[in-house]
């Protein structure tokens, strides 16, 4: 027994000094700023060290020692890790992600080139274990006595019932402590408000036992829309929601066929149908961004921009899962359930709006490429969920391109499975391209290799001209593409749709800053990109600045090929059509023509005079979080299985 003083209290409190402290670094570290919330965090930090002090307190001293060494050494290098995750993806990765190993960073070479951007950081989440450490020399960590363990245990339900009490005085609308603990999952707003292991801590639970967040539906006047004789002004199927609603016993599906029923349609407009019947080619083109596109480098890339649709106000946000996610949500036009890889998941529920599945209907063969590992995020799964027959490196197309290079070529890609669909009367062809994939050097890069002639004397750092030099790969396979359509005679009959998955985060800011002029906040314009919607028939070059995100592709084509589909039924909206535009971020922030608000802040920024700007603000936070507690649902429940059209 511990013969000293009558509470062994030091390094139980050096316990809890220490998850203060780095749970301090690593919120300063993603936020740079000091806010009330490290008051909650203080109080979980308490909890959190009762808790390591107890496990660490019933053998041998030195055994005692080396174990909460240990314990707080594994802890660091996850606060690491997380910092790491979020310079790359702005979010932190979940227990789901962890488990599912090595894809949680996408490439590992491309690591050190973070933690070196972000040395000192590093050092700073390094310090509370050196200062634990050196300490603990002079604590004793003998076994603790009966009265001691009884008490470690009787103040981990007391820290844990105060902590929960203390949340209620967060008075903030949206995304409250009290909300976030129970009600919603946001992971980055809750490290920021509650803690990096209390985020994680409830990111765990919810993986095991499950988790719903809440939808908060608003009364809306829309029964003319619903129901008015002249439906084909709008893009809606012919749902009988309050019918749904009275036959549905589950309470979530209930729950979100009263949500659709509130949310307003997109009106048709003078681009519906302006592509019917046309072929139709989808790029997610790796990395791809503005910077990418230039009248020398990447003429083709250049003449789709400046001759089809230009968006001028265009983003694609990066979520949680990186690509997988990107493709996500424009494929699908659903926001990704945190917490777990959305493409994945769904691949066991029914999508029946994605260009695949509804275009199926109409006729078209639908194929699907990636020339990259084919299973790799389960593209294998997700893929021919949505209709597609596909095939990547590993099915299949290993017999027709290289393979074993890195990056494989976008070019090889097409000029090797373009005959598989172009004599097709109709045909969709998607593809996930390669090329424009980091690292950005010269070494261990092919495709910066194979095209660096074309740059090496442009006045760039080696990064900006290794990424203009994967890209140009990716221009060769769109000028073989356009060829090969115009030698079959099928380039007046076909639309090609290029996004990107998510911005180049292989670049640093600095670096993406030698060739975007665009970039001033650098929290939102870094996922300021193109948007490509070209036909070869387009004369004029039609200009769009309404502010809209890779969310919003998949309705807005599907209303210029003129195919019947229910606007409220997904999260995006027709770019093209009279509804307000907004850009959703993986943080909850977001834009629109009134302004942008940083979620993480609290601050929103004006662009045009708002006379009730605060009203303003929380019904869009409102929309914005039924958005994603709606594709969560979805997701979770399979929902558009219960949805049933009247003839």
């Amino acid at each position: 027994n511990y013969e000293g003083d009558k509470m062994n209290y030091k390094r139980y409190l050096l316990n809890i000094l220490y998850i203060f402290l780095i749970e301090i670094v690593f919120n300063i570290a993603l936020f740079n700023k000091i806010t009330y919330y490290f008051f909650y965090i203080l109080l979980f930090s308490i909890l959190t060290g009762t808790i390591i002090s107890l496990i660490t307190g019933f053998l041998n001293e030195s055994v005692n020692k080396i174990s909460n060494i240990v314990i707080n050494s594994v802890i660091t290098l996850i606060f690491i890790a997380q910092l790491i995750h979020y310079r790359f993806y702005q979010s932190i990765f979940s227990i789901y992600s962890l488990i599912n190993g090595a894809q949680v960073f996408g490439f590992m070479s491309a690591i050190g080139k973070i933690m070196l951007h972000n040395t000192e950081y590093i050092i700073f989440l390094l310090f509370p274990l050196f200062f634990f450490i050196v300490l603990g020399l002079n604590i004793s960590f003998k076994k603790y006595t009966k009265k001691e363990l009884l008490i470690l245990i009787g103040i981990i339900p007391i820290s844990l019932l105060l902590s929960i009490l203390v949340l209620n005085t967060d008075k903030d609308k949206n995304y409250n402590a009290k909300d976030l603990y129970y009600n919603t999952h946001a992971p980055t707003i809750s490290t920021q408000k509650l803690g990096l292991l209390t985020t994680m801590r409830l990111d765990l639970k919810r993986a095991i036992f499950g988790f719903t967040d809440k939808i908060m539906l608003e009364d809306k006047e829309i029964e003319e829309v619903n129901k008015s004789e002249n439906k084909k002004e709008y893009n809606i199927l012919n749902i009988d929601f309050d019918k749904l609603i009275e036959e549905e016993d589950n309470d979530k599906i209930r729950s979100l066929h009263k949500y659709f029923k509130s949310v307003t349609p997109t009106e048709k407009n003078k681009y519906s149908g302006m592509f019917k019947d046309k072929n139709l080619i989808v790029i997610t083109a790796e990395a791809f961004s503005p910077i990418a596109i230039d009248k020398e480098l990447t003429p083709t890339l250049y003449k789709m921009y400046t001759e089809g649709f230009s968006f001028s106000n265009f983003y694609t946000p990066i979520f949680y899962v990186s690509t997988s996610d990107g493709e996500y949500v424009s494929l699908t036009s659903l926001l990704p359930k945190e917490g777990v890889w959305s493409f994945q998941e769904s691949s066991k529920i029914s999508l029946p709006f994605v260009y695949g599945n509804i275009l199926k209907d109409y006729g078209y063969s639908a194929n699907a490429y990636h020339n990259g590992r084919y299973n790799y995020y389960k593209r294998n799964l997700s893929h021919p969920n949505m209709g597609y027959k596909y095939v990547g490196c590993g099915n299949g197309l290993e017999k027709k391109i290289n393979c074993k290079i890195w990056p494989q070529s976008d070019l090889e890609m097409i000029n090797a499975t373009i005959d598989d669909y172009i004599e097709n009367e109709k045909f969709l062809a998607y593809y996930m391209s390669i090329s424009g994939h980091l690292n950005y050097t010269y070494n261990g890069n092919m495709m910066a290799t194979k095209n660096r002639d074309k740059v090496k004397n442009l006045k760039y750092s080696e990064a900006i001209q290794a990424y203009l030099a994967t890209n140009i790969e990716l221009d060769k396979a769109l000028e073989s593409l356009i060829n090969n359509l115009k030698e079959k005679g099928k380039l007046d009959d076909t639309v090609i749709v290029i996004s990107a998955d998510h911005y180049p985060y292989g670049l640093t800011i600095n670096e993406m800053k030698e060739r975007a002029t665009y970039i001033n906040d650098e929290k939102f314009d870094i996922h300021k990109n193109n948007l490509i919607i070209w036909n070869s028939q387009i004369k004029t070059p039609i200009k769009i600045d309404k502010y809209a995100s890779s969310l919003d592709i998949l309705p807005t084509v599907l209303n210029l090929l003129g195919v019947e589909y229910d606007s409220r039924l997904l999260m995006g909206t027709d770019i093209l059509s009279n509804s307000e535009g907004l850009v959703i971020f993986n943080d909850r922030s977001w834009i629109t023509k009134y302004g942008k608000y940083d979620a993480i802040k609290g601050k929103f920024t004006e662009y045009i005079n708002l006379e009730e700007k605060q009203k303003y603000i929380d019904e869009i936070n409102e929309i914005v979080k039924n958005k994603f507690n709606a594709s969560r649902l979805i997701l979770e429940t399979n929902y558009y299985k219960y949805i049933k059209t009247e003839e």
